[in-house]
């Protein structure tokens, strides 16, 4: 049993040291503050927050897309629940979707998005956060 646990808390610690170190961003959302990891290429989108155990207070990880559109997110080998918030190119959200652990079930913007924001799950609806406010700080974001 000692050498199974070992062998887990092994296989996490290399799956989190595979994440790379992205730079970061602080967004507002109404009074609340958020430090936002930025995945702004096709490597860093794809891996988004899988294999974490967990993220820390108002933090996320914001996508950036090349480009608007009906840009949708999954689960795929992602162990936390999550909330994502996809945003137009003025930051106000398009719509939120609730995430489940570890599903490949697709959750998609309901009209052209730029980004997509995830939190953890909940996070949206317990600070009275939903569609159509504006998310301060996206101007930060350098342009590629």
């Amino acid at each position: 049993m000692k050498r199974l646990l070992l062998a887990l808390l092994l296989a996490s610690a290399s799956l989190h040291a595979q994440q790379p170190s992205l730079p970061a961003v602080q967004l507002g959302a109404g009074m609340h503050l958020i430090r936002a990891e930025v995945a702004d290429r096709d490597a860093t989108r794809s891996l988004g927050l899988m294999h974490r155990t967990s993220l820390p207070p108002n933090g996320g990880m914001l996508f950036v897309f090349d480009e608007s559109g009906a840009h949708c997110m999954w689960m795929k080998n992602t162990l936390l629940p999550l909330s994502v918030a996809f945003l137009d190119e003025a930051g106000a959200i398009v719509n939120i979707a609730d995430m489940q652990p570890l599903s490949e079930a697709t959750h998609c913007a309901a009209r052209p998005a730029r980004y997509a924001l995830e939190m953890t799950q909940g996070w949206f609806a317990e600070r009275g956060i939903r569609a159509g406010m504006r998310l301060r700080g996206l101007e930060q974001l350098k342009p590629r």
